[in-house]
């Protein structure tokens, strides 16, 4: 699937209804941080869970931050240095993640993060590429709670991670596609992360497309293979999951599940190898 796709703009290194927003709070004493007084460093990424579709692009142009201390207007600015352009939210797999926004921002009552999408956003479907349509309700940005006090001093690093199959819906008798992004957003340091291998990687010389995916009675996380079968679920909040590793039909290879799993925050859980037969 992931053969052939079109790629507009394409970064190497690694934005769900958003369902929770945590900060991330790291102390440092280090002078090279070089923040000045009264701000702090805010770092914005964007990652991608799972989607069946050949190619998901869409244009980034702001990330916007609304403080309490900003008194003119609604209070929205943005943050700068953002990295703008159009993703491909299927590369942001597997534990990619791709940098949208670092920079030092006023210390104190931040209220909401937002997301500014452009109009040139499209999903490719069996090697066609059709246009997403944005409602006019997302137009100004998709806006995500935070209501997080930044200390001055400080690092803070929100993960955004884009649920592609929710965030696709069909226009109904009209045809055509709509982007209604849905989007999870979590904290390093107060999430943790699963790591492991899938085997095997391929059959018949050919790649197999395998999920993993992390459910509890809170929270979905998943991820894909990548072409070597190592996986990363990024951003997953403290408590006990069930593991669901299910590679494409095609491949004959049969589900595994496993159970009660344990996360921690700033934690890594490493599955190992995990076989399928």
């Amino acid at each position: 699937m992931f053969s052939g796709k079109l790629k507009l703009r394409k970064f190497a290194g690694l934005l769900l209804a958003a369902v929770a927003l945590t900060s991330f709070y790291s102390c440092s004493d280090d002078d090279d941080n070089n923040l000045e007084e009264d701000t702090a460093r805010l770092t914005v990424r964007m990652t991608d869970a799972p989607g069946d579709y050949d190619a998901v692009f869409v244009e980034v142009e702001d990330v916007m931050i609304k403080s309490d201390l900003e008194a003119e207007g609604e209070g929205w600015v943005s943050v700068g240095n953002v990295q703008t352009g159009i993703y491909d939210l299927l590369e942001l797999t597997g534990g990619v993640t791709q940098l949208l926004a670092e920079a030092e921002v006023p210390a104190g009552h931040l209220g909401q993060i937002r997301l500014v999408l452009g109009n040139n956003n499209s999903v490719v479907i069996n090697g066609e590429s059709q246009p997403l349509s944005t409602p006019s309700a997302q137009q100004s940005g998709l806006k995500l709670q935070v209501n997080q006090e930044l200390e001055a001093g400080e690092q803070y690093e929100f993960l955004l991670d884009f649920d592609v199959d929710q965030s696709i819906v069909t226009a109904g008798s009209s045809g055509g596609f709509i982007l209604k992004p849905v989007i999870r957003v979590s904290a390093t340091a107060e999430t943790g992360m699963i790591i492991g291998e899938v085997h095997p990687s391929a059959v018949g010389g050919l790649g197999i497309q395998t999920v993993v995916k992390a459910t509890n009675a809170s929270h979905t996380i998943s991820a894909y293979t990548d072409a070597n079968g190592a996986f990363v679920l990024n951003g997953v909040p403290s408590g006990t999951y069930q593991i669901t590793v299910t590679p494409e039909a095609a491949s004959g290879l049969s589900a595994k599940t496993m159970s009660n799993v344990e996360v921690s925050s700033n934690a890594t859980v490493d599955l190992e190898t995990i076989f399928l037969d």
